[in-house]
Parts: C-alpha cells; sequence; structure tokens
C-alpha cells in the first residue's frame, strides 16, 4: 500500500480525492486501490476562505482520522508519494521542492504553475532526483476523451479542436491558469503537445484563445465566465466531427487511476515536457490579451 501525503487543504480535492483513495463516503465504483492517505499538511491560502480551509481540514482530521503536521517536511520518512494541492499556482515550486529533493513521487494539481520559469526549475529538479513529476487537470481524463482516443480506427487522426470550459479569474492564478486551465487540458489532451504560438480575444465575459501547432493544425480554447457552467469540446477528426459535453461524474476517479499508477510504477503519464508547454499556451495567452489578440509564440 502507497502512503500518501497531501500538502495545503485549499480545495476540496483533498476530501473527495481521499474519499476515493481511502474507500470512505463514496460509491464503490469510485474507489481506487492501492493507495491511502495518511497525514496532511493544511497549510494557508490565498484563494480559499480561512472557513473552507477549516472545514477541508476538520473534515481530514476529525471525519477520516488523517494525521497532520506542522510542516510539509516532517512527512518526509512516513510516506511514499505526495499530492501538492495548492490552487495558487504560484506557490508550487516551494512546496514541492522538499519532496522531489528527497526523491518522492509527486503529484501537482492545477495549474502546474503561473510561470515557465518555475515550470522548468520542476522539471529539472524532478529529473536531477530521479523523483517521477506529475500534473494534470481531472478534465484530460474524461470519459469522453478517452473514448476518441480509443477508437481512433473509428474516428481518425484528430486534425483539429475546439474546447470550452468556465474560467472564473483570481489575481493569484492570473487568465486562464484559475479555471479555465480545465479547457486548456482538454484542448491537450485531444491535440497532444506541439504548440508554436497563441493569440488571445479577451473580453470580460469571455476570452477565446487560437492555438496553432507545429504541423499545421489549428486548436481553441473558450474560456466562459458565465453560466452555463459546462465542459466539452468538438473534436475534428479525419472520419468524423465529434462534439461532446462531459460528464464530471467520474474525472476525479479517472485522474485518480493515473496517479495512483504513477505513485506505484515511478512511470509518469506522458512526458513532462508537455506540462511546461502547456504552461507557456497560457502565460502566452495573457501576454496576446495585453497585445489586443496580437500572435504570441510560445517560449518553452
Amino acid at each position: 500500500m502507497i502512503r500518501a501525503g497531501i500538502v495545503d487543504f485549499d480545495t476540496s480535492h483533498v476530501v473527495e480525492f481521499t474519499r476515493r483513495f481511502n474507500h470512505i463516503d463514496v460509491d464503490k465504483d469510485q474507489w481506487i486501490d492501492g493507495v491511502q492517505v495518511v497525514m496532511g499538511y493544511p497549510g494557508t491560502s490565498r484563494i480559499t476562505s480561512k472557513d473552507g480551509l477549516v472545514e477541508y481540514t476538520s473534515t481530514l482530521r476529525d471525519k477520516y482520522g488523517i494525521a497532520i503536521v506542522d510542516k510539509p517536511e516532517d512527512m518526509i520518512g512516513k510516506i511514499d508519494a505526495v499530492l501538492i494541492e495548492s490552487q495558487e499556482g504560484s506557490v508550487h515550486l516551494k512546496m514541492a521542492k522538499p519532496f522531489l529533493s528527497a526523491g518522492i513521487p509527486t503529484f501537482i494539481d492545477k495549474p502546474f504553475t503561473c510561470s515557465l520559469s518555475d515550470a522548468n526549475e520542476l522539471v529539472a529538479l524532478a529529473k536531477a532526483k530521479n523523483a517521477p513529476l506529475f500534473s494534470a487537470s481531472s478534465l484530460r481524463y474524461a470519459l469522453e476523451i478517452q473514448e476518441i482516443k480509443a477508437n481512433s480506427g473509428e474516428f481518425g487522426a484528430i486534425i483539429g479542436a475546439d474546447a470550452f470550459s468556465p474560467a472564473s479569474l483570481h489575481p493569484n492564478n492570473p487568465g486562464l491558469f484559475h479555471y479555465g486551465i480545465h479547457g486548456v487540458e482538454t484542448l491537450y489532451a485531444l491535440m497532444g503537445p506541439g504548440c508554436r504560438s497563441v493569440s488571445c480575444t479577451y473580453e470580460e465575459g469571455a476570452e477565446v484563445v487560437v492555438g496553432r501547432w507545429k504541423d499545421g493544425r489549428i486548436g481553441t480554447m473558450r474560456g466562459l465566465r458565465h453560466p452555463p457552467h459546462d465542459y466539452g469540446f468538438t473534436a475534428f477528426c479525419e472520419k468524423k466531427i465529434v462534439a461532446k459535453n462531459i460528464n464530471t461524474v467520474y474525472i476525479y476517479r479517472e485522474l485518480l487511476k493515473q496517479i495512483a499508477t504513477m505513485f506505484r510504477t515511478r512511470r509518469v503519464p506522458f512526458d513532462p515536457a508537455e506540462m511546461v508547454e502547456l504552461v507557456g499556451f497560457i502565460e502566452s495567452a495573457l501576454t496576446s490579451a495585453k497585445k489586443k489578440g496580437e500572435s504570441v509564440e510560445i517560449a518553452v
């Protein structure tokens, strides 16, 4: 059994992930075997309210019996893997460093980071210490996306895609780093890496980012800041055009399958360079928005 620790309790993910790993308060078809959350560090937050942080901490400590430590490093030597769950991407480098330096398999919840420099430093540290490192939104592993990728014979190769998701804003996770990350992950799950430039049309109620891939394909992501708060995509395949709304019932389960496999095997689900490129996509979209939609190259 893999003993997992959680760093920072400022998202509902800390409760939802623990339920599935520890088989508590969730239907059996959501269970993930082989990983047990055993301890955690609540931390602080500049995004979640103090009341929310207290509530998540109380649930994990008092209801689920998770041991609480005074500082993240106190978990080293007592866990086999760690989940960095801070909502604020700019703190992920600091919070993950001690664990990567110790060679501990590390999952970093979305957004991976809020800057290319942080992203590159994390990947370089993980490589130097031979520590598996993985970051993704749960939307990347939506069943609807898996269906298309598993049936390439029926649909053909994806030659373009449009993705959409809610994209609420927060100053500590600028632009699409906050919630629009879900739509960007959806786009990358379909298109794969290789985007070379982006242009962003930004308005208060929405933004649309057009990405140009090095092989000539075009992908777009629409960030929504008004109801309905849905997720979905249109995949333009060689044989069919497939439009889907994403059902979010099983997205946590599907992401946690990937995390559990990485913790167990020490093999990452995809090349970390894609995680870095995705950060570059959003960073360049921010620059493009400030330049009134001017095309900006991704400097990965």
